[in-house]
């Protein structure tokens, strides 16, 4: 794909993540994403969407600011804060009101206008330690 097509792509996945379109109609069924700093992966295209929408509005309420974009051919990146409040249990902690805010980047490779692979560069271990230091905060 051109970087051109990369970028039409992006802007349209991440205008839908956004404003609460159907993001995953840009995700190819055998869609990966993986948290780099856990290895952790999730495969295809429900499961995929199931974790960000958790993410975004289960397990937190998520505005994410999207900071920049860069794109070429067949891969994008994007550089944006997770401002979030924590309004539902996540990594056996209960809800706590905690409002978060963590840089995060991820990497997107593009095939035919669909996203295979998504590598999150997203800081989960602070994320938790932030949690666990809510005053009442506890893990189950």
């Amino acid at each position: 794909m051109t970087a051109e097509e990369t970028e039409r792509t992006i802007r349209a996945y991440l205008d839908d993540l956004l404003t609460g379109g159907d993001f995953a109609a840009f995700f190819d069924d055998e869609i990966v994403w993986t948290t780099m700093e856990t290895g952790d992966q999730i495969r295809g295209r429900e499961a995929v969407r199931d974790f960000i929408v958790a993410l975004h509005t289960q397990w937190f309420q998520a505005a994410p600011e999207v900071k920049t974009v860069t794109f070429t051919n067949g891969v994008a990146g994007l550089e944006a804060v997770f401002a979030a409040t924590h309004t539902g249990e996540f990594a056996g902690i209960p809800p706590t009101g905690m409002q978060v805010r963590l840089p995060y980047a991820c990497v997107y490779d593009v095939v035919n206008e669909k996203i295979t692979a998504l590598r999150a560069y997203f800081p989960i271990l602070a994320l938790i330690q932030q949690l666990q230091s809510a005053p009442g905060a506890s893990t189950a």
